[in-house]
């Protein structure tokens, strides 16, 4: 039972969301709401589509979240393999380090960024971002994977080792395979991360053409904080699509990572 409340309560704005952006002007302005719309009217995507540059900014988001991930993860393995099979001193104190940083809040950082990016040219520009979003992803790219490592046995490392192969190859052709649902689930990590983050894209980015997503649905407050509420929401389907088509894509393997994670960490 308690489950089953768990999954309506999760469940309950993505049903209001796709129910406020299927009803006319007229139902979303009465003042006896409905849970479903009695007349379905495509109007607000329409509308939403017409209003405002959706489908450049979800390319911005998608471009900013992909390379996002793909560096991240890139970083992350060689880095989270050197913190676990090189303990020391140094690496139990960027374990620790890591942690920390985690509990930074976004104003805290978020000036220091921006002279960073102002002093390299990379403001208001999507690889200014995706940078930021790497640095804000790799502690817990980094957390995550560290587990994976300690679940591949020493022992296949040493066998390939004796066998000829050098570091490289041994975490090429041994570490690298045995990582791969934590590789999965990393990457989809970093992508829903940098797909739904707001507060970095709103401060860094200025030019219209180069916002992203999650910025443009701004766009449908108004200056007093009215809303235009059915094309917002029916922007806001069309913004959690790509990150649902992702999860569905990888859900498998992400499945599949936390169990070997469970398991063996």
């Amino acid at each position: 039972m308690a489950l089953l409340c768990y999954v309506v309560f999760l469940a309950f704005p993505l049903l209001w969301l796709l129910s406020t952006a299927f009803k006319s002007p007229q139902e979303l302005g009465s003042v006896d709401p409905t849970w479903l719309p009695h007349h379905p009217t495509l109007g607000n995507f329409r509308t939403a589509i017409d209003e405002q540059p959706l489908l450049r900014s979800a390319l911005n988001s998608l471009l900013v979240s992909v390379v996002t991930a793909v560096v991240s993860v890139a970083v992350a393995v060689p880095a989270a393999y050197v913190m676990v099979r090189f303990r020391s001193a140094v690496s139990r104190l960027g374990t620790g380090w890591v942690l920390v940083s985690q509990m930074f809040p976004f104003v805290l950082v978020i000036i220091p960024l921006f002279l960073v990016l102002k002093n390299l040219h990379l403001v208001d520009s999507l690889p200014g971002l995706v940078i930021v979003y790497v640095v804000w992803n790799l502690p817990f790219a980094l957390w995550m994977l560290q587990g994976y490592v300690k679940a591949v046995p020493v022992s296949l490392e040493e066998a390939a080792s004796i066998d000829g192969c050098g570091r490289l190859r041994t975490l090429r052709s041994v570490v690298l395979p045995l990582l791969m649902p934590g590789l999965v689930a990393t990457l989809m990590f970093s992508f829903v991360t940098a797909w739904n983050e707001f507060f970095f894209a709103l401060v860094l980015l200025k030019s219209p053409e180069k916002q992203t997503m999650s910025v443009i649905l701004t766009h449908f407050l108004g200056a007093e904080g009215a809303a235009d509420l059915g094309p917002l929401a029916a922007a806001s389907v069309l913004a959690t699509v790509p990150s649902l088509l992702f999860f569905a894509f990888l859900q498998k393997r992400l499945v599949s990572g936390a169990m070997t994670g469970a398991v063996k960490g």
